[in-house]
């Protein structure tokens, strides 16, 4: 499977990493990549912790214009 994940610094330097489709589920580490591997570990088991409690494995995600 193939999500999108978001990576941002928080104001203490940590790389903060999240996968919108799956709620709650967040990573972090040092440095971009960390975090990028770190998140590829939390959505494994985000899904089967979903799976196990019959939860949806996503939810909906769309992206939107915004006029600025």
């Amino acid at each position: 499977m193939k999500f999108v994940i978001t990576i941002h610094q928080d104001e203490d330097g940590m790389y903060i990493a999240d996968c919108p489709s799956i709620p709650g589920c967040v990573s972090q580490g040092k440095t971009e990549q960390e975090a990028e591997e770190n998140i590829r570990e939390a959505i494994k088991e985000c899904l089967e912790v979903r799976a196990e409690k019959g939860m949806p494995l996503t939810v909906a995600t769309r992206q939107v214009e915004v006029n600025v």
